[in-house]
């Protein structure tokens, strides 16, 4: 009988150790699959002059040490706000039209577990449209992670609604003759003063959509509370089965 009894033990504490593997990859995954390179606001109104900001977190165990945003013709890059030990270069169409902004670190990068953010003013269209953010994360090791997806793919890239229906909860600047939202002199570009770059930008032809929630963010917390609950049963039982 205490064999039979030291089996069952044994075999539901197993139980509940593997469901407890389960549950904390699952919520590392749900982690893992909310860090992505985002640019906000998600929603804007046509002709202001927006502070964007593009946030990028760290997924790997390397730094990362390069990041490349490739600007939506929807919008009109004008200034970028300094971030120290990061230099900024652009590229610029035939027309003088920025298309690509360059942050590259002049130290140690972002490192694992950490994240940074850049912040650029930008003029949208002065119609209601839709701007796709394409960004290119470059690691230490030389991988590069593009995030051009469309949404509820694995590298989503963000997308900026630019509607006069802009709401109160997500306000955007006004529109003004070439001034920034404080309504400041200092809101006028100043793109002479990044220097161009000559570096290579992967493209891509993806078509911009409408915003919605991430089905990949969705499914992983879905699986995450899945795995928790589980996880807390298996516990319970093979407590209650060790007294």
């Amino acid at each position: 009988m205490n064999t039979t009894i030291q089996t069952a033990k044994s075999r539901f504490s197993r139980l509940a150790t593997s469901m407890g593997l389960i549950a904390a990859g699952a919520l590392l995954f749900a982690g893992m699959a909310s860090a992505h390179v985002t640019v906000k606001p998600s929603v804007s109104q046509p002709n202001a002059w927006e502070t964007y900001t593009l946030k990028v977190p760290v997924e790997k165990n390397i730094p990362t040490t390069k990041v490349a945003l490739k600007i939506p013709k929807e919008v009109v890059f004008k200034q970028y706000e300094p971030v120290p030990e990061w230099k900024v270069a652009t590229e610029k169409d035939s027309s003088g039209k920025i298309t690509t902004v360059t942050w590259t670190s002049e130290k140690d990068g972002i490192q694992a577990g950490q994240y940074q953010r850049f912040s650029f003013v930008a003029q949208n269209a002065d119609q209601n449209t839709a701007a796709a953010w394409d960004a290119f994360q470059y690691y230490s090791d030389g991988s590069i992670v593009e995030w051009t997806g469309d949404e509820g793919s694995n590298n989503p890239h963000s997308i900026t609604t630019i509607t006069a229906d802009a709401t109160p909860e997500t306000p955007a600047p006004a529109a003004d003759s070439g001034h920034d939202s404080a309504g400041t002199a200092e809101g006028h570009a100043r793109t002479d003063t990044a220097k161009d770059s000559s570096s290579t930008v992967p493209t891509s032809d993806n078509a911009a959509s409408a915003p919605a929630s991430s089905a990949a963010q969705t499914t992983a917390l879905v699986l995450s509370i899945v795995a928790v609950v589980l996880g807390a049963a298996a516990v319970g039982i093979a407590l209650k089965r060790g007294k």
